[in-house]
């Protein structure tokens, strides 16, 4: 049960308000952002998504940028008041188009509306884009996509050599193309989240994907869609050992489990790994995966910290990338907490270094390095000085690390699980609609010891 559901910028504007129960004061917005703010100058990271306050429980996620909130004072599951955050959010994405502060602004009389249908006096009562239609009946203002921040490679989706940006899904599923023509096309996301542990020897403790294959149709009339994966697809762990150094990239895909949305049917799937699906308007999981299975990974990490003199010591980290050199990794961050009486650090970059900042954050210790791309097969090595306040009594990797990174590597995925064809069923022999596949992988937690 749900008392309020508001949204807020970054700097804390209230961008969308609704109170379904009148149970929590009005000021709670204003509380919410006063809370998150100041969490980190208390020493923490970000603030946790859920928290209480004089007996509000206050729940959150951050979705590009904006934060989607909803407070209740009744004990509630935290983890179904934030997928229902998320839900009404991908709903919001639907319907406007572009999720940003300026559709949302635009479009709020559209955006109310879906609130109220969602939810009913804090009661929810659907999330489907699909069922929303038949209740839903203002049309959404577009904005302009050239308005938006630019995106990076990684969204670009691929239609056999076409290359086309990701802004092509950033259009609202009720709202037609200038002169009332509805484009005919279909958007498929491989997205893979990977989380590798190594040791300080660089060896593979834990490794494993969480991958989702998403889909956001535009095909007038709901037409059924066929979608093959890989023939030597396996699930379930039966055993077989895959050697990522042999071969290069052969070998079946083993997933340890999955489950499929409720549109999809399997009749042919144990046979020939095919899916089949009407697929409903909005975006919606295809199919959520995992693995375990022994995988090649996309970054090698080494890092060393030792003495280098009284009060001071040096930090060598080398990034190694382990993909094809036509494949680049955008965004990517590495941190490593290094000991509490570090006062200093100075860094020192390769010669011709371009696209890289350093940091060292003081209030919480923290060694920071961000590489704008990192092109397949390079390596690249930060070196930094730390100056302490007091002697080290005991092991300095003990009181450093671990390191940590996170990156997007777009058009490439380590399970190799794919896409082979997409069909789609023809109402007449003109009918071709457009087929956009995008693959990317993204760190959850990429971790490597000292």
């Amino acid at each position: 049960m749900i008392s309020q559901f508001f949204v807020l910028s970054q700097r804390g504007d209230n961008i969308v308000f609704r109170d379904y129960r009148g149970e929590v004061a009005k000021g709670s917005a204003e509380i919410f952002f006063r809370k998150v703010k100041f969490w980190k100058e208390d020493g923490q990271e970000e603030a946790p998504p859920v928290f209480n306050v004089d007996g509000v429980n206050y729940f959150h996620v951050k979705v590009v940028g904006l934060l989607f909130v909803a407070t209740t004072r009744v004990n509630v599951s935290p983890s179904l008041v934030l997928e229902l955050l998320q839900r009404i959010a991908r709903v919001i994405k639907d319907y406007l188009g572009v999720l940003s502060e300026d559709s949302l602004r635009k479009n709020f009389v559209l955006v109310y509306e879906l609130l109220d249908e969602v939810i009913d006096f804090g009661y929810v009562q659907t999330t489907s884009t699909e069922v929303l239609k038949s209740y839903v009946f203002n049309e959404p203002i577009v904005v302009d996509a050239a308005r938006l921040q630019p995106l990076g490679p990684a969204a670009i989706f691929m239609q056999g050599t076409k290359r086309m940006p990701g802004t092509a899904v950033t259009k609202s599923v009720v709202a037609n193309e200038p002169g009332g023509r509805k484009r005919e096309e279909v958007f498929v996301d491989i997205i893979e989240k990977i989380s590798v542990t190594f040791s300080s020897s660089g060896y593979i403790l834990t490794s494993e994907i969480d991958g989702t294959i998403q889909m956001k149709s535009y095909l007038s009339g709901n037409p059924e869609i066929r979608l093959a994966l890989n023939e030597d697809l396996s699930i379930g762990r039966g055993g077989t050992v895959y050697d990522y150094r042999s071969s290069s990239g052969s070998g079946a895909v083993i997933l340890d489990d999955c489950n499929f949305h409720e549109s999809v049917r399997l009749d042919s799937f144990d046979m020939d790994r095919t899916l089949s699906l009407v697929p409903p308007d909005g975006e919606f999981p295809v199919m959520n995966y995992r693995m375990t299975q022994e995988f090649k990974p996309p970054f090698r990490i080494n890092c060393l910290i030792e003495e280098a003199g009284q009060l001071k010591a040096e930090v060598i980290i080398k990034v190694r990338a382990e993909f094809p050199s036509n494949i680049t990794a955008n965004t990517i961050a590495v941190q490593m907490p290094l000991p509490k009486y570090t006062t200093r650090a100075s860094f020192e970059l390769e010669p011709g270094a371009v696209g890289q900042r350093t940091d060292f954050k003081e209030a919480n210790k923290k060694l920071e390095w961000g590489l704008k791309k990192i092109v397949g097969g390079s390596e690249h090595t930060l070196r930094a000085k730390l100056t302490f306040s007091q002697e080290s009594h005991a092991n300095l990797t003990k009181e450093a690390g671990p390191v940590s990174m996170t990156f997007t590597i777009p058009m490439y995925n380590v399970s190799r699980l794919q896409v082979k064809y997409l069909q789609i069923a023809k109402k007449s022999s003109s009918y071709n609609p457009y087929r956009w596949v995008r693959y990317v992988t993204q760190a959850n937690s990429y971790v490597a010891r000292i």
